[in-house]
């Protein structure tokens, strides 16, 4: 409904509250503008010329805001916006469009239907915009949003669109419409299946040579008729009739807040037939069309979904050494909101994926949650102009490295601990990073298994620690002393497969000695390879020296 450069006016007070102002020279603030405004300018005209966009409408939007704060960051706003369309070959619209007013949350929407009367709530369909002229019955002209006040001639195409009346009759003979062309769609659940880039694939079918055979494909969901029937109800019956009947199967009328929220979220959540990218309030009494303009629908509002992804700038490049020794990047970003985590770092993988994805800081990363919250790294959108970069940690660690602690075992030594207490180990809840990094600093740990060394005294004296949650955790450590003997091998690392483990009848460290090569190959999963690798490491001097103390601390399958 809204088109990409009055949704860029809406993201710029967002981007603005957001980011900051980056820590650039003139020189360079003018080199990244520029570049980044050449490269938008690109996309608009391959999307407005082609029907075809390299990038989603919301990356679009949100990198179109970004350009704009460094503008107003660096004084170097421009007179010339790269997210208008082109003019040449435009037609006016007979009824200007408005656009719809975004309104941020339910305290928002509360304020803004305070006072309103007959109010209706809409899914916010995703398309694009046009409008359709009827005349004497005959559908006359269709004409594309452009900006508003101006579009282009889509009539021909649009006439093969099957589901498009082409005629009517009665108070729609002789009448302006405006709605949306949607990619149709079979039970498209929002949540689930997201925004599937409908309004471009829209654009692209109805401005592209040829290829009529996919405009079967859309549909028209009108939302709005200047100068119609007074009352909602009317207007809906009499579209309805004529062949426009989606508007009234989803237009309802309410009266509070709570209603709208129920609406968005059973719209959101539920099988509809096109993308939807929030809702939209109207109030049923509208000024004469000859007082449209855009930006001006007084009477009109949307309440969007959050977006499933954002645009963030990379502040910084991390290094991590996991449990095994692999080093992992991760990339620290100017916090940005996604469903109610704000997301301040993204995992980017191995050094090498690092490498070849050619990020830094600076960059622009579209980041979404993936499973429990996690956030993922879904692209680089952009890449700015100072490609520097940290150097990683030397490849020195692996799995036999790090049970003890030392100032360049920090990272590893951390993540075997976390391992260990994680639930499908020893289970020890209560205790997470955090209270790994105050145990150990406190404590001085020597090795991994140093917590099982401590007293009651020494965790009550723990800084930060409640004598309460000393009593948890000291209770907790015991129960992990009495866990079966398979999970301390998981604790202490031993590289035996799942399958292998389960299968494995050894009920203590001794016998696990006395296995050769050819016993391990004896249980599923493990070949020669991994036998020789189980052989080296129960052995190796480390392990020993750890087995060792785990014998005199007394846990269960080393005594």
């Amino acid at each position: 409904m809204m088109s990409r450069w009055l949704i860029v006016a809406a993201l710029l007070l967002v981007a603005h509250a957001r980011a900051t102002c980056p820590v650039w020279s003139p020189e360079r603030a003018g080199q990244e503008i520029a570049q980044l405004q050449e490269q938008l300018a690109k996309w608009n005209e391959t999307y407005w010329r082609q029907g075809a966009s390299d990038i989603s409408d919301g990356v679009y939007d949100q990198l179109s805001a970004r350009l704009a704060l460094w503008q107003r960051c660096f004084g170097t706003v421009s007179t010339e916006n790269a997210s208008l369309p082109p003019r040449q070959g435009a037609v006016r619209h007979p009824v200007a469009h408005t656009g719809v007013r975004k309104l941020a949350d339910a305290q928002a929407v509360q304020q803004w239907i305070q006072g309103k009367n007959e109010l209706w709530v809409q899914p916010k369909v995703d398309g694009v915009a046009v409008t359709l002229v009827y005349q004497q019955g005959h559908l006359q002209r269709v004409i594309s949003r452009g900006d508003g006040l101006l579009g282009e001639d889509w009539t021909q195409k649009a006439r093969r669109i099957p589901s498009l009346p082409q005629k009517v009759d009665g108070a729609l003979g002789n009448s302006v419409l405006q709605g949306e062309i949607f990619l149709s769609a079979d039970a498209h659940v929002q949540q689930k299946m997201g925004g599937m880039n409908a309004r471009s694939q829209v654009a692209g079918m109805l401005m592209r040579q040829g290829d009529s055979q996919s405009l079967s494909q859309l549909s028209v969901f009108v939302w709005a008729w200047p100068d119609g029937p007074a009352t909602m109800g009317e207007r809906l019956t009499q579209l309805s009739a004529s062949g426009f009947k989606l508007a009234e199967r989803y237009s309802y009328p309410i009266t509070q807040v709570k209603e709208v929220a129920d609406w968005r979220e059973r719209w959101f959540t539920s099988p509809l037939p096109f993308a939807t990218d929030g809702i939209v309030i109207r109030a049923a009494k509208e000024p004469e069309g000859r007082y449209w303009l855009p930006g001006q629908g007084s009477w009109v509002a949307a309440w969007k979904y959050r977006p499933v992804s954002q645009v963030a700038e990379v502040s910084g490049i991390r290094f991590t050494i996991g449990r095994t020794g692999k080093i992992a990047v991760v990339a620290e970003l100017v916090p940005i909101q996604l469903d109610d985590k704000q997301v301040q770092r993204v995992s980017i993988g191995s050094v090498p994926r690092w490498q070849n994805l050619d990020i830094t800081i600076g960059d622009q990363l579209l980041v979404s949650l993936a499973g429990q919250g996690i956030p993922r790294l879904e692209s680089v959108v952009w890449r700015g102009l100072d490609r520097a970069k940290p150097m990683p940690p030397a490849p020195r660690y692996h799995s036999l490295t790090c049970f003890y602690r030392s100032p360049e075992c920090r990272d590893q030594f951390l993540a075997r601990l976390n391992w260990l207490g994680a639930s499908q180990v020893l289970n020890i809840e209560g205790v997470g990073e955090a209270g790994w990094k105050t145990l150990v600093m406190a404590h001085s740990f020597a090795h991994i298994f140093s917590w099982l060394e401590l007293t009651p005294m020494q965790l009550n004296d723990t800084p930060g620690i409640t004598a309460a949650r000393a009593q948890q955790i000291l209770q907790r450590f015991d129960m992990a002393r009495r866990q079966p003997f398979p999970l301390w091998l998981k604790a202490l690392g031993l590289p035996l497969p799942s399958g292998a483990m389960k299968a494995l009848s050894d009920g203590s460290w001794k016998q696990l000695e006395a296995r050769d090569e050819l016993h391990w190959q004896n249980l599923p999963g493990v070949g020669p390879e991994k036998a020789r690798n189980l052989v080296a490491f129960i052995h190796h001097p480390t392990i020993v020296e750890l087995t060792r103390q785990l014998r005199s601390l007394g846990v269960r399958g080393f005594r």
